[in-house]
């Protein structure tokens, strides 16, 4: 479980803490009010088993709201007046093996508003939030602000280069993409970055490799995605 890995994590982090540089959001601002997760509706099948690994799934954001900047479900992540996000956190995943996973485990209760608070620059969807914590988080841990913890922990170690920079490299590949991350981060390889495409070639997400001590590991052929010489955009939301 988790738990027996928050040492691991903890430490990771304190170790890359002093170089990180906290440009995942290009701004951010927290709503003053009070903030409360909606109900979530099970889409699948309870599967407990064996955690071997994790996922730091992470969206682009200029891409995601592409078409959705207008969209009342999405106002809060695309519609500029809460900020302007570059990567946010789509989820951290518990794997089981390449192309297995737990889910939906029983989620005894919900994150507190204040750690709910303070994960929404991270994930600026309250939905998503919800939906993560009982899909996936509740398969590694009882304690949802243990969860949300944890994927801050993960998300603060990261170094992030200048994606709108590279966005405009003649001929940019996913080996690229892949190589200009691993050289902002030390602790992580190429080989360990995967990355999801969209059918008309642009950058959808990153997705990050651990494993079960939350250290960085190669990724298997499903998230890996696409091949280092495949060309990929990216883009900037302009």
């Amino acid at each position: 479980m988790l738990s027996n890995s928050f040492r691991a994590i903890a430490g990771l982090a304190l170790t890359l803490m002093a170089t990180t540089a906290h440009a995942q959001a290009y701004q951010c601002r927290v709503p003053s009010g009070p903030v409360s997760l909606p109900p979530v509706e099970r889409d699948g099948p309870v599967r407990e088993s064996r955690v071997t690994g994790y996922t730091l799934a992470l969206s682009w954001s200029p891409e995601f709201c592409r078409f959705r900047d207008e969209q009342p479900r999405h106002a809060r992540q695309c519609g500029g007046r809460a900020g302007r996000f570059a990567f946010v956190v789509h989820g951290l995943w518990p794997e089981s093996g390449p192309g297995r996973w737990p889910q939906w485990c029983p989620a005894p209760r919900q994150p507190s508003a204040a750690e709910v608070r303070a994960s929404m620059c991270m994930t600026p969807d309250l939905s998503l939030l919800a939906r993560q914590w009982e899909k996936h988080g509740a398969c590694m841990t009882r304690d949802p602000d243990t969860y949300l913890r944890v994927t801050r922990i993960l998300w603060n170690s990261l170094r992030w280069p200048d994606f709108d920079r590279l966005s405009r490299r003649d001929g940019l590949t996913a080996g690229a993409i892949r190589a200009t991350f691993a050289e902002a981060n030390p602790y992580w390889d190429a080989e360990d970055v995967g990355l999801v495409v969209n059918e008309r070639g642009w950058l959808r997400e990153m997705r990050l490799c651990y494993d079960a001590d939350f250290m960085p590991t190669a990724c298997d052929r499903q998230r890996f995605g696409p091949g280092d010489g495949e060309r990929v955009r990216i883009w900037r939301g302009l």
